[in-house]
């Protein structure tokens, strides 16, 4: 395994990325989790690069700001990661069973790449290039081919480099293949910082008003974002929808709450929003499997 200018990969599981440095400024990491536990991987990344994240099988989670928040990436689905203002570190948690390939590409590389079509790549133009962006997507069949390509790559080792730096590249130009009659609003979501600190705020408005929260529409109208958009982006920022995210948060709240001992399953219930007893214990249930006085009783 190689050290690349982008830092040493820190290994604090059973396994690591698998590197390979196609070019100056361009590298793939490869990761196959096949055990039956999550795997946690940390990289250092500079800003200077524009990371692509694809899971080809299981799921993982990106950790961010210390744990304050994590983001989901599903089985074929890829995710775009890019922050030219700080360093942006992987610190991912693998799931078990899980399959996972990234490429790193430094922002001059890239825009060696699309010189003649900076504002096709939309964070390339003049406008954005200082932005912070997040963007996930769907793999295709034709980029699940080439992925499963490199994760399982078993021609002689001499040929590696060669062999990756093709498949890198064909990776990217299928990444970023439209076709002429694509409906532009189709194209995924993009949360550029300004959005970010919006879809934060509707998180901690629904957080403060568990009890009443406000509806979607309200909700956008709030925080000044379309619906479309606060969907999409409440979903990519915390990997679920916005009452998901509520409901999870709930639970979690009324499990540390029954731990405490300091309420009862009725007082517990209306600190989470649920005026009667028989829908907190219906959703408390449906969360964990059991009811919130067979889980005090599991504590004694």
């Amino acid at each position: 395994m190689q050290n690349s200018e982008l830092g040493n990969i820190k290994n604090v599981a059973q396994s690591s990325f698998e590197e390979t440095k196609v070019e100056d400024g361009f590298l793939v990491l490869t990761y196959k989790n096949d055990e039956n536990e999550t795997q946690s991987l940390i990289k250092d990344i500079h800003s200077d690069y524009i990371q692509f994240h694809f899971c080809l099988k299981g799921s993982s989670k990106f950790v961010f700001n210390e744990g304050r928040y994590l983001l989901d990436i599903r089985e074929e689905n890829s995710l775009l990661l890019y922050n030219p203002q700080q360093d942006l570190p992987i610190n991912l948690r693998v799931g078990p069973h899980s399959w996972m390939v990234s490429i790193l590409i430094s922002i001059k590389k890239f825009h060696g790449l699309f010189s003649q079509e900076a504002d096709y790549i939309s964070f390339l133009n003049e406008d954005n290039k200082d932005k912070k962006y997040y963007k996930d997507g769907d793999i295709t069949p034709s980029m699940a081919i080439v992925l499963n390509q490199l994760i399982n790559f078993n021609l002689n080792h001499s040929i590696k480099d060669l062999y990756f730096k093709g498949k890198a590249y064909e990776l990217l130009s299928l990444y970023f293949n439209r076709s002429e009659d694509a409906d532009i609003e189709q194209c995924p979501f993009l949360v550029d910082e300004t959005n970010v600190i919006k879809i934060r705020k509707a998180k901690d408005i629904i957080v403060a008003r568990m009890a009443e929260p406000p509806s979607l529409q309200e909700l956008a109208d709030e925080i000044g974002l379309s619906l479309k958009k606060l969907k999409e982006g409440f979903k990519q920022i915390y990997g679920d929808s916005v009452f998901s995210f509520l409901f999870d948060y709930k639970m979690e709240l009324a499990r540390k709450l029954l731990e405490s001992g300091e309420n009862n399953v009725n007082e517990v219930g209306l600190k989470v929003g649920y005026s009667t007893s028989s829908h907190f214990i219906a959703a408390f249930k449906k969360k964990y499997g059991t009811t919130p006085k067979k889980y005090i009783m599991s504590l004694i």
